[in-house]
């Protein structure tokens, strides 16, 4: 079993709160992401649930059991870190095994469950050599391993790929999300990377200045954001958002910036946001608004076309393919899809149709 429960969480560093009353649960087996921008309290959160952080105020629950005073040792839980920490001087198994030698287990009991791991991690051919024979994603694996052969509850990871080069983290998560598949066991995984939280998670913790901003599946945070800073943290490129008003004596909305009629949208909104996908290049005036092609950024599968529009933020638009009849320089219309089209509140929270 691995389920995890906090309630009303807190961290406080003297006068300053940088975690402030988290509440989630965690089901066993999940494969649960932390995510948000640099300084929004996702490893810290992660730490206090290892316990390399005390809790302030709040509790936490293993499996029904509150931990909250339990040191690291007694929670049941493995850490992986972004650096490896791995003991240069010692073999690929006897970094595996390092933990079980020190808790006196058997000599052929170490081999089988370094055996084990090693056969899930494609390691078996290098468990005699040393770390630095080794490439970095070979490394993260052998660090990953020692963790294995503890036989946790719940696996925490903490930005481990962050210091791999593109292919690696690509082949690196590969192996995470089949390791989840195999191990069945509860993960908790903290990236800045979107992408990572994307293709990894079963559900995603947004995090925003130490609180959740929104938790779901990445289909979910995509599709329906609850709020301006989901909706633009979630996606690459970010959402497009632009101003909106009432349409004189309608109560439908359209830009504020003008353009060819209304959304047909009623509700209490001051923003629209649509993905760069979403948006329809067409003839001047043919669309909500109009805008001037700044940058072409061909990347083979998809084209950006990088607009001006007339407000401060330039808006995005995703083409599929490379062939895209405009240039530099070139005016086109721009048509908003409305069933593509999200609404928010002058608060940043997302305002639902109300026809």
């Amino acid at each position: 079993m691995g389920s995890i429960t906090l309630k009303a969480v807190e961290k406080w560093f003297g006068d300053i709160q940088v975690i402030k009353g988290i509440d989630l649960d965690i089901q066993d087996g999940e494969f649960v992401v932390f995510v948000g921008p640099s300084g929004c309290g996702k490893s810290t959160l992660l730490r206090m649930i290892g316990g390399l952080e005390d809790i302030s105020r709040g509790a936490l629950e293993i499996d029904g059991n509150d931990v909250t005073d339990h040191p690291p040792s007694k929670r049941g839980l493995t850490m992986v870190f972004q650096s490896y920490a791995l003991y240069p001087h010692l073999t690929v198994a006897e970094n595996m095994g390092f933990s079980l030698k020190v808790a006196g287990v058997s000599k052929d009991e170490i081999a089988r469950q370094v055996g084990q791991a090693a056969e899930i991690l494609k390691l078996t051919d290098y468990l005699e050599r040393r770390p630095k024979d080794l490439s970095g994603g070979q490394r993260q694996r052998v660090a990953i391993g020692r963790s294995i052969v503890r036989d946790p509850t719940a696996f925490l990871f903490d930005e481990p790929l962050s210091n791999l080069d593109a292919a690696l983290r690509v082949e690196m998560r590969y192996e995470i999300a089949k390791l989840h598949q195999s191990l069945k066991r509860t993960m908790i995984y903290v990236t800045h990377d979107q992408v990572e939280a994307m293709t990894l998670a079963d559900r995603i913790v947004v995090l925003e200045f130490g609180h959740i901003a929104q938790v779901g599946t990445p289909r979910e945070l995509y599709e329906k954001p609850g709020n301006l800073f989901v909706a633009q943290f979630i996606g690459s490129p970010k959402m497009n958002i632009l101003d909106c008003q009432a349409a004189a004596g309608d109560p439908e909305y359209q830009l504020a910036i003008g353009g060819a009629g209304p959304f047909g949208k009623t509700g209490d909104a001051a923003k629209i946001g649509v993905r760069p996908e979403h948006i329809e290049v067409c003839a001047t005036g043919a669309g909500q608004c109009d805008g001037t092609i700044e940058v072409v950024e061909y990347l083979g599968a998809d084209t950006f076309l990088i607009l001006d529009v007339g407000q401060e933020d330039k808006l995005v638009v995703r083409v599929t393919g490379g062939d895209v009849p405009h240039g530099v320089g070139d005016q086109v219309g721009l048509r908003f899809p409305e069933a593509a089209c999200h609404f928010f509140d002058a608060d940043g929270q997302r305002v639902e149709d109300e026809r």
